[in-house]
């Protein structure tokens, strides 16, 4: 599995915008396009039917030797053997855990990734010692329509501040990339610009392409 550190193309198979697709094959095709690492995320879908989803993707992960994340759902991420979890603030400090070493076993390779969306959120997020964060939403997005935009100043903020992986998300398309990674992201997460796309594996490679030229 490619290591955190070298993953620069986060992408996601998210049920809101699967048109009709199966999970399977659209974790195919963020593969093929050149994806590092992809999230299922499946806001309004039952632990049940994210087991069911992680179970199908998983295969197609492993066989291009991507690490698959799991949103939210930890218990299933571990009993999987997904490789990474993602939680929100709120599922993790709200929880009560104070540090992810609460959440992984003794020689454990689980990584867990915390999202923020201010300096002070990552502060705290860091203090947790997760393996990454996720910084944003950096612009508007229709992913998270009620998310205030955390704006390029933040992004700003996490290349002078963060030496942990850190990703930036939220908003961002082949018409905001290049301002993202001129504010300091190395590392991008991108959801609806590929998922809208007809042909995702060839927007996933559109925006690989552009990152692997800064």
């Amino acid at each position: 599995m490619k290591p955190l550190a070298d993953c620069k193309l986060y992408t996601f198979v998210d049920t809101a915008y699967l048109h009709s697709r199966t999970p399977e094959s659209v974790a195919q095709q963020l593969c093929d396009g050149g994806s590092d690492i992809i999230q299922l995320r499946a806001k309004n879908s039952s632990p049940d039917e994210v087991r069911r989803m992680a179970e199908k993707i998983l295969p197609v992960t492993r066989r291009a030797k991507i690490p698959l994340v799991i949103n939210d759902h930890l218990e299933i991420a571990r009993e999987l053997g997904a490789e990474v979890c993602h939680l929100g603030q709120e599922d993790f400090f709200d929880a009560g855990f104070k540090h992810v070493s609460e959440l992984k076993t003794k020689n454990s390779k689980f990584k867990i990734g915390l999202s923020t969306h201010a300096p002070d959120q990552a502060v705290r997020a860091l203090a947790a010692g997760p393996d990454y964060i996720a910084i944003g939403p950096v612009f508007a997005t229709g992913t998270k329509p009620t998310a205030k935009p955390v704006t390029l100043e933040y992004v700003r903020w996490a290349e002078a501040n963060v030496t942990i992986p850190w990703f930036a998300i939220g908003g961002v398309n082949l018409q905001t990339l290049d301002a993202v990674l001129a504010a300091g992201a190395k590392r991008i997460c991108v959801v609806s610009a590929i998922l809208n796309a007809p042909d995702i594996a060839k927007a996933c490679s559109e925006f690989r392409k552009r990152i692997d030229q800064t």
